[in-house]
């Protein structure tokens, strides 16, 4: 294996131009914009930032589009991208000014730079555990209220980042410059201008100067690469990717066993990603992962891609072929039968799969008793977190299992009472859970199921409202600017404190206190409006110092509420 070096902007011309490509086994571009945000901030310091992995080849090996354009390659021999895809990517974006493409939508990367950043590391990054990036989109089905910030406390973090995903508002203040102008431009002039240096004597004169160069300097920023043989086949250097990424836990298990798929089986990425668009018309918009892991699945009747590698071309494309049935099951009845018309709304995506299962092994002949059962087990299994507690993959199992061995909805049901005790909802339960809960997808349900509203417009609660006064945010009921200093984060996110509303009707209610908006409110609609949504309407309630008691008050609602859709 040889090493050698090269400059970012080497790397990004080399994409530009066609002379670095990507094998179909890697996967998509994932990374959003706060990712590429902390990627130019460490190159800016200098930081390490890990080294690029190529394989220089005359075969001709399967491909994938990058998500930034490029021309043709002229010549036979290329260089295939294997280990630094994402912050490649992310650099050509950034530095050419270009959208990313992914799935079929330009998403552009608009970052600033803070021409007057603090001189050290004021900001530190926060890891979320858990936060790996996907494929989806960066706006979530349900919102959260935003009126809790002021401008001011926002600002004041915004002025110790030295980059920042761009805004409107910051983008108009004069100390903020778009990154991407800067690597367009040769002279400072503009920015300095705008920034009201006009002249050498200004004492930032110098100091903006050094800060864009600096910023400039990114592109000779120097990436170690190591460079696999010519000799090496195709077969070997899936095998090497799949090591290097396994040691280094930089990808998911799905990434790794999509490259051991496509290298048995050859230009089959675009066949799974035309089944994922699909899906997605249908409304599921769902990780490819998981259709890989549906694939092993009925390939295998386990769901752990542990398998994946014993499977030969056959069995791959028979598994694959039932896999798409299943599915397409699946989502019909979680959509017709079941009332859930969006993975947002599930506790797992794994219940996909066991429905798709249960599908393949009833041959898709299921009676009426069997159909009531089973609906009433997705239900629960998604109100229970069925699979959001312990392994998820082996609970899976258990499931596939079940439904192998003859069992059908009430064996399933069984499970999971095993599992979670008692079936029913009780209010205490309910307690210090937040958005993030089971419950709270399976509140959103049973609310609607009940007619819930928005408070103003009077449309029914949805998750696809078109328009942003329209768009579906749950709403803190008591905002926790109201709470704060009173009441823990943890019990003002508390779920007995959420509703949902629209964007416009949480924005005009912004931080009032219930008893200010939510009486006159009451007295204009009456009470049905707040009963669908399982809030109380008593007064008494609705003053800052009965938080705890509104809090008791409705979860034993929401409870009954909840037993009454789940029952059927």
């Amino acid at each position: 294996m040889a090493k050698a070096e090269a400059s970012v902007e080497e790397l990004v011309g080399m994409i530009e131009r066609g002379e670095l490509r990507l094998p179909e086994m890697q996967r998509q571009y994932v990374w959003r914009s706060p990712r590429v945000r902390d990627l130019m901030d460490s190159l800016y310091r200098g930081y390490p930032s890990g080294a690029i992995l190529l394989w220089e080849t005359d075969e001709e090996v399967p491909l994938r589009k990058f998500a930034v354009s490029q021309v043709g390659n002229p010549y036979q021999s290329v260089r295939l991208l294997l280990d630094g895809q994402q912050r490649l990517t992310s650099l050509s974006a950034v530095i050419r000014g270009q959208p990313v493409t992914v799935r079929g939508r330009k998403k552009p990367i608009d970052l600033l730079f803070n021409l007057e950043h603090p001189e050290g590391l004021a900001f530190i990054t926060e890891v979320e555990e858990n936060g790996d990036d996907d494929d989806g989109d960066d706006s979530a089905p349900i919102t959260e209220d935003d009126t809790d910030s002021t401008e001011d406390e926002l600002q004041e973090r915004f002025n110790k980042m030295t980059f920042v995903v761009s805004t409107k508002k910051l983008a108009q203040l004069p100390q903020w410059v778009k990154v991407s102008d800067v690597f367009k431009a040769d002279s400072d002039a503009q920015f300095l201008k705008a920034a009201g240096v006009v002249s050498f004597d200004d004492p930032r004169y110098e100091k903006y100067s050094q800060r864009l160069a600096r910023l400039r300097g990114i592109r000779k920023y120097m990436y170690r690469m190591d460079v696999l043989e010519r000799a090496l086949s195709y077969d070997e250097v899936t095998e090497i990717f799949v090591r290097v990424n396994s040691l280094g836990a930089k990808l998911r298990s799905s990434d790794l066993a999509l490259a051991q798929i496509t290298a048995k089986w050859q230009h089959s990425l675009q066949t799974f990603l035309d089944f994922q668009e699909q899906c997605a018309k249908l409304g599921f918009d769902v990780d490819l992962g998981l259709h890989l892991k549906n694939l092993v699945t009925f390939a295998t009747g386990q769901s752990r891609f542990l398998t994946v590698g014993k499977l030969d071309l056959e069995k791959l494309q028979a598994g694959w072929k039932e896999a798409r049935e299943g599915m397409q099951f699946a989502i019909n009845f979680l959509k017709s039968n079941a009332g859930i018309d969006s993975p947002a709304l599930l506790s797992s995506p794994f219940i996909l799969i066991t429905l798709a299962y249960f599908g393949l092994k009833a041959d898709y002949k299921i009676s009426s008793a069997d159909e009531k059962e089973l609906r009433r087990w997705v239900l629960l299994a998604n109100a229970k977190g069925r699979y959001s507690r312990g392994s998820s993959e082996t609970i899976l199992d258990q499931d596939l299992a079940t439904i192998r061995n003859g069992g059908k909805g009430p064996e399933l049901i069984e499970r999971l009472k095993q599992q979670v005790g008692r079936l029913d909802i009780a209010p205490e339960e309910l307690e210090g859970r937040n958005q993030r809960s089971a419950l709270f997808k399976t509140m959103f349900l049973a609310f609607r199921s009940k007619g819930a509203k928005d408070w103003r417009s009077n449309l029914a609660i949805s998750l696809d409202h078109t328009g942003a006064q329209h768009q579906l945010q749950f709403h803190h009921i008591f905002p926790k600017k109201q709470l704060k200093g009173i009441h823990a984060t943890r019990e003002a996110d508390d779920i007995a404190n959420l509703a949902f509303i629209g964007g416009k009707t949480n924005r005009a209610i912004s931080d009032k206190p219930p008893a200010q908006y939510l009486v006159p409110l009451i007295q204009q609609h009456g009470t049905a409006l707040f009963d669908s949504q399982a809030i109380p309407t008593d007064a008494r309630l609705l003053e800052i110092a009965g938080y705890k008691n509104f809090l008791a008050a409705r979860r034993l609602k929401i409870a009954e509420r909840l037993n009454e859709f789940l029952s059927g």
